[in-house]
């Protein structure tokens, strides 16, 4: 059965959660003449939630499904070209629904930042949905598009240039207004007490390389540290007298763009190295406070783990923002965010990349984010890759996506700077 032949483009799992309502609210704005469907655990909430949107809306048909009950999951992906999901933490609620789709040859998008629960989806289900012709496409919000779509711009740049292929690349935090949402903070925890009670997770925790489709084809290039803390000028001479630490999501983003280059058969380049800090300023205290967050960051991946897997969950539960829940729209409405990624080619090409939205990164912006991506594979098909099974937003859907950009109010900008 064709796409086309389904009976839906797009069904939308975990409406009923802050960031699903947040993406229902973008899908019925943006969505164009797309089919869509609202789906999760209970009926009556989704019903409020389709009654809370707009008129296109309330014909859009309510599935219940339930990751718990894995026959519903079956039912729903098999009725739809595209699931995007929202329901996490993955790691806990994820795996089930990538088996339908996969087994369904149903495209899929989420919204994880767990290198574990994507290293589990690529050992069980990868063969499967590059059979099936499925594409479960991870890391679908402000983790990792903003990483994975400046790499690939800045790609696609030096490639029309001829100017040879990637080296040195680094995105950089510019600015950053928002908070954490629930589901992140959710994951976090899951992806900490996985590595406290498994050496095993520690160590694909560790390597650079943990979602590459194959480790012994990788170059050797040293650690590429996450962690590290040093001066702007080090990275581009645009960014001489600031100083920058280590971004907190650095862990798992540089793994996404690592797995697109080798997905993209190293199309970036065999001797890319990447990295992503966050600016710290260029104030006297810029050295002090970049130290300081680096060796925050440091402490939080050694010691974090031990700390969550050892105090109580009621506990935990009661410090951190629960899933599900977020700020007030007018919170929502302030956030913004603005990322550059600097390159510098083979050839001694130096390029930078510039990617910015309005609205808070973990809630509006990434509603924003995943929508667009479930309506690139919906409805581009057309200028989808041809790679199938467990893939990235800048492999799956790169071209797509930096078409999309524009009219969704997300701006990214490439320019050659010598």
């Amino acid at each position: 059965m064709t796409g086309s032949q389904r009976e839906f483009d797009i069904v939308l799992y975990g409406a009923t959660g802050f960031v699903g309502k947040l993406t229902a609210e973008y899908l019925e704005k943006a969505g164009g003449d797309a089919r869509i469907a609202l789906a999760g655990r209970s009926a009556d909430k989704l019903l409020a939630v389709r009654d809370s949107l707009g008129d296109k809306a309330q014909s859009w048909p309510l599935i219940t499904a339930d990751a718990s009950q894995p026959s519903t999951l079956n039912e729903m992906a098999a009725r739809t070209q595209v699931v995007v999901t929202t329901v996490g933490p993955y790691a806990k609620y994820g795996l089930p629904l990538v088996a339908a789709c996969a087994a369904a040859g149903t495209d899929y998008a989420d919204l994880t930042g767990e290198s574990l629960f994507i290293r589990d989806s690529i050992d069980q289900y990868h063969k499967q949905a590059a059979d099936t012709g499925a594409r479960i496409v991870h890391s679908c919000g402000f983790d990792s598009v903003p990483s994975d779509l400046t790499v690939f711009a800045l790609y696609r740049h030096a490639q029309q240039d001829g100017a040879g292929e990637l080296t040195d690349t680094n995105l950089v935090v510019r600015t950053f207004k928002g908070g954490v949402s629930g589901g992140t903070a959710a994951s976090m925890i899951e992806v900490m007490r996985a590595a406290s009670s498994d050496p095993e997770a520690r160590r694909v925790m560790n390597d650079p390389y943990t979602l590459t489709p194959d480790r012994a084809a990788e170059p050797e290039l040293g650690g590429q540290p996450d962690l590290r803390w040093r001066r702007g000028a080090e990275i581009a001479p645009e960014l001489d007298g600031y100083w920058v630490a280590p971004f907190v999501m650095a862990a798992v983003n540089t793994r996404i763009v690592r797995r697109s280059n080798a997905l993209l058969d190293y199309a970036y380049g065999r001797r890319l190295e990447y990295g992503e800090q966050m600016s710290m300023g260029r104030s006297a205290l810029a050295p002090v406070a970049s130290a300081l967050a680096a060796a925050g960051n440091a402490g939080t991946m050694a010691l974090g783990s031990r700390f969550f897997h050892r105090v109580p969950n009621k506990l935990v539960e009661k410090v951190l923002p629960k899933p599900g829940t977020g700020p007030s729209e007018k919170v929502r409405e302030s956030g913004h965010y603005t990322v550059e990624t600097y390159t510098s080619t083979t050839t001694g090409a130096r390029y930078r990349a510039v990617m910015s939205q309005k609205g808070d990164p973990g809630y509006k912006a990434t509603a924003v984010l995943l929508g667009e991506c479930g309506l690139a594979l919906a409805k581009d098909r057309e200028k989808l890759s041809d790679l199938r099974g467990v893939l990235t937003p800048a492999a799956a859907m790169g071209d797509a996506l930096l078409t999309r950009f524009p009219a969704a109010g997300v701006t990214l900008d490439t320019t050659r700077l010598a």
